[in-house]
C-alpha cells in the first residue's frame, strides 16, 4: 500500500505563495488520477485539483488561474502551487487518488491565510 506524506503548508500573508509537495512511499505512475483536496473548519472536504498520468488538469472554479498541479512519476511526487492565495484558501489539505480511496488519507497539511 502506497502511502501518502503532505508537505509545504504554512501561515502566509494574502496575495503570498506556497508550494505543497505530496510524497509517495512507492510508484505514482499506475495511479490515473490524483488530487489534491482541502477541508476547512466546519466545511466538508473537497477537491481542489486533479491530474492524470497523461498530464491533463482540471481545477474547482475557485483556484483556477491561481493554483497549479504537477506530478512527477520518477520522483513518485505531486505538488500544489498555490499563487495569489486568499484568506478563504485557508484549510488543511490533502492529496489522495481521485475518487479518493480511504486507505491514502494522510495528516494532511496546514495552510493559514492571514487577511
Amino acid at each position: 500500500q502506497v502511502r501518502l506524506v503532505e508537505s509545504g503548508g504554512g501561515l502566509v500573508q494574502a496575495g503570498g505563495s506556497l508550494r505543497l509537495s505530496c510524497a509517495a512511499s512507492g510508484s505514482i505512475s499506475s495511479i490515473f488520477r490524483i488530487a489534491w483536496y482541502r477541508q476547512a473548519p466546519g466545511k466538508q472536504r473537497e477537491w481542489v485539483a486533479i491530474i492524470t498520468s497523461g498530464g491533463t488538469t482540471n481545477y474547482v472554479n475557485s483556484v483556477k488561474g491561481r493554483f497549479t498541479i504537477s506530478r512527477d512519476n520518477a520522483q513518485n511526487t505531486v505538488y500544489l502551487q498555490m499563487n495569489s492565495l486568499r484568506p478563504e484558501d485557508t484549510a488543511i489539505y490533502y492529496c489522495n487518488p481521485y475518487p479518493p480511496a480511504t486507505p491514502y488519507w494522510g495528516q494532511g497539511t496546514q495552510v493559514t491565510v492571514s487577511s
